[in-house]
């Protein structure tokens, strides 16, 4: 297992820092060089080099190398499915209470993206089941998860096809959905889910919410409702000019997160 500061090895995703705080993600191969505006810096300079090392691109560019950490690679890989913002994913994880021991069923998985978050969030001794419709973005989403973590991680499993045909066999006790459609899971996650067993789903728009809520409401099998968004606002920070930057990240999704109820007896 990579560690944090240890030295770069060929294969490796790389995030490069520049003065500016431009960053650039690159996967080493000795083969290879990165260019940008300030000169070039052959792959070999990188591997090799302690986490951290700062170097110099052949017009005396200084560069800090450094692992990405999650947000930086989702933010920055080349996707095929959209993404869920990190901004977005922690609060899911969040308000889904996905905690180490925990069985999740995904769908989509998409580019993969929050299964690596749910991947940590659930640890060694939970398990996630990402299910995802299309061949050709499970399969970009496998080569995604693999440049990132090294290779699929033990604790995920990926599958592709239909979630609710999964959700019949695979045990859960959260359901997490990135689909346009979640509200035909509704039914079949009330019948499946243990009692306090979270089920959560992130929307776009406001009319698919609308229907989700009325499936969650009509199943009767759901407490404690919520949907909400998420604003994300970096400041400025100059020595005396402190600001809030001109741009936000505004509406990306619309969180839903419930939890399973028991009918009386």
């Amino acid at each position: 297992m990579t560690r944090t500061g240890d030295p770069f090895a060929e294969g490796e995703t790389c995030l490069l820092s520049c003065v500016k705080e431009r960053h650039y993600l690159v996967t080493l191969d000795r083969t290879q060089t990165f260019q940008f505006d300030k000169g070039t810096l052959p792959h070999t300079d990188i591997i090799g080099q302690p986490e951290g090392a700062t170097l110099r691109s052949s017009k005396g560019a200084s560069l800090v190398a450094l692992r990405p950490r999650l947000a930086d690679y989702v933010l920055r890989m080349k996707r095929g499915a959209a993404v869920m913002y990190p901004k977005d994913a922690g609060a899911l994880i969040t308000w889904a209470d996905i905690a180490p021991g925990c069985s999740v069923v995904e769908a989509g998985t998409g580019s993969g993206a929050l299964t690596l978050a749910l991947s940590r969030a659930v640890g060694d001794s939970g398990r996630v089941v990402s299910v995802e419709r299309r061949d050709d973005h499970a399969r970009h989403a496998l080569r995604l998860i693999e440049s990132f973590a090294g290779a699929v991680p033990e604790n995920v499993e990926l599958r592709v096809g239909e979630v609710e045909d999964v959700l019949l066999t695979a045990r859960s006790d959260r359901i997490i959905l990135d689909l346009p459609e979640p509200w035909h899971a509704v039914p079949i996650a009330a019948e499946v889910l243990p009692g306090g067993g979270g089920f959560a789903c992130y929307l776009p728009t406001v009319p698919q919410v609308e229907t989700v809520r009325q499936a969650i409401r009509d199943s009767r099998a759901f407490t404690g409702t919520e949907t909400f968004e998420i604003m994300h606002r970096s400041w400025t920070i100059d020595g005396r000019s402190v600001r809030p930057d001109h741009r936000m990240v505004g509406h990306t999704g619309f969180l839903t997160v419930t939890r399973r109820r028991l009918l009386a007896v």
